[in-house]
């Protein structure tokens, strides 16, 4: 079905502003619907030969984890995207095998499951993304373009297309049946639609002041281990915590977390120091005599970020904002990457059930906000574990929720059925309420009445046994 609001034209256009990865996927999904789609991109880009870094994504030094459902839609997506993935070159990481995972009460139990996943660098996945949309031919990459603003009819009540500079060139027009605004933590689109009349549009903020350093290492062709990644969590009121992370080129990412402030160091030697005082020196003494091969970079712009679009009175037709445009969360927690491939899924939903666009706006925005309710509440909920955490304020039910998670946390070093549980909610395969399943519910009521008997977190259990009911409600 292809869409357009504009009658005298024949050509379906669509305009996508930023070539991030929402922005991508928004655009693969926007070929089946529209005969030519249009990414404006700012960033300028080299050879197209191999991968690079985009100036626009400053953490793609980082970690990035693309979870389970995020590969699953990536190969919906694009069919035999994952088998470029792995001819690439990349690992495939059995999360429950190959990660020692250092959760709040231990080590968590290590099994062969069906969580694996492909782990990358930002930059080659993009770089894959990218490739294969430039071989669409409805699809046209505009680089090094800026758009100044958007177009509107004359009552405002609908985007009609964006003004665009590249360069030092004229600003000139593209006219658009539909709009997408993929361009992240820094969209301009809230300062556009008042600039047209619109109200500011709300948000919610929740601040962990977390930050990150980050190291990449080659690996020794002699190492002897039995692991391929580790994790080790922060566990509160402690603030630090770490990963390794093997990628493609047989290169390890090191990534160093402090939360509260507690920024890891960027020289080599307070880089060390903080990597030593983690809860287990196992990424300490991997790394201590392990080959640099690059700087280390700093990134602590990690603040939790709504903007309530599903909120305004009035929104104007044709226009769409999908990605960290309208949510970015702690990247600390891997969500993002996946939350913008579920928002390409959902945009789909939208336009595969519409005969036209109109209303389509209102409707995807809402639609978006209900997808991104658990990813934020999963971020937003370990963040609140802080107190030095500023901004919002979870609701009752979501600080009902938390108490029985940190049970749910402390199951996890014990039993192996709630670590692949826990993954799976992570890697959005199950929903949250899959702990509550009677047979984990039955495992927390038991651990909080042994506490109870043996006189361990009374006031807790005491509690959290009062507000299970509403929370299971």
């Amino acid at each position: 079905m292809m869409y357009s609001n504009n009658s005298t034209s024949t050509e379906k256009t669509a305009v996508v502003i930023g070539g991030s990865i929402a922005g991508m996927l928004a655009a693969q999904v926007l070929t089946w619907y529209f005969d030519r789609v249009i990414i404006v991109e700012k960033d300028l880009l080299g050879s197209t030969a191999q991968p690079e870094k985009r100036p626009g994504v400053p953490q793609s030094f980082h970690v990035h984890a693309l979870l389970i459902r995020g590969q699953q839609i990536l190969e919906q997506l694009f069919p035999g995207i994952l088998a470029e993935l792995a001819e690439s070159g990349t690992p495939f990481v059995n999360w429950t095998a190959d990660v020692p995972w250092l959760g709040s009460s231990g080590w968590c139990p290590r099994f062969h499951s069906h969580l694996a996943t492909h782990t990358c660098s930002r930059n080659l996945l993009e770089w894959i993304i990218r490739q294969r949309l430039v071989a669409n031919d409805r699809v046209k990459l505009r680089l090094g373009t800026q758009v100044t603003s958007f177009l509107s009819n004359a009552d405002k009540t609908q985007v009609t297309g964006v003004r665009i500079r590249t360069g030092n060139e004229p600003e000139i027009e593209i006219f658009a049946d539909l709009v997408v605004d993929a361009t992240g933590r820094t969209s301009r689109t809230p300062h556009w639609l008042q600039e047209m009349g619109y109200e500011p549009t709300q948000e919610t903020i929740v601040n962990s002041f977390l930050g990150y350093a980050s190291r990449w290492y080659q690996i020794p062709s002699d190492l002897q281990i039995d692991w391929q990644s580790v994790y080790i969590t922060a566990q509160p009121p402690g603030t630090r915590g770490g990963v390794i992370y093997k990628v493609e080129g047989n290169r390890w990412i090191v990534t160093l977390v402090g939360i509260g402030r507690d920024y890891p160091p960027t020289d080599e030697g307070g880089f060390l120091e903080f990597a030593r005082s983690l809860r287990s020196p196992i990424i300490y003494e991997t790394i201590k005599n392990a080959q640099p091969i690059s700087p280390i970079y700093a990134y602590k712009r990690t603040e939790n970020c709504l903007r309530h679009y599903e909120k305004l009175s009035r929104f104007p037709e044709n226009l769409v904002v999908v990605g960290d445009a309208v949510c970015s969360f702690n990247p600390v927690y891997g969500q993002g990457m996946t939350t913008a491939a579920l928002g390409a899924v959902t945009l789909d939903e939208c336009l595969s059930k519409q005969e036209n666009l109109t209303g389509l706006s209102r409707r995807f925005q809402k639609q978006l906000n209900k997808v991104i309710s658990i990813p934020w509440m999963i971020a937003t909920g370990e963040d609140f574990r802080w107190s030095t955490t500023e901004g919002g304020k979870p609701s009752l039910i979501n600080k009902m929720m938390q108490k029985y998670l940190e049970q749910v946390l402390v199951l996890q070093s014990k039993s192996g059925e709630v670590h692949q549980l826990f993954l799976e909610v992570i890697n959005m395969i199950k929903p949250p309420r899959a702990f509550f399943h009677p047979r984990i519910f039955m495992q927390v009521l038991k651990q909080v009445l042994t506490f109870h008997v043996q006189g361990e977190n009374l006031s807790h259990g005491e509690n959290l046994t009062k507000s299970l009911p509403a929370v299971l409600e």
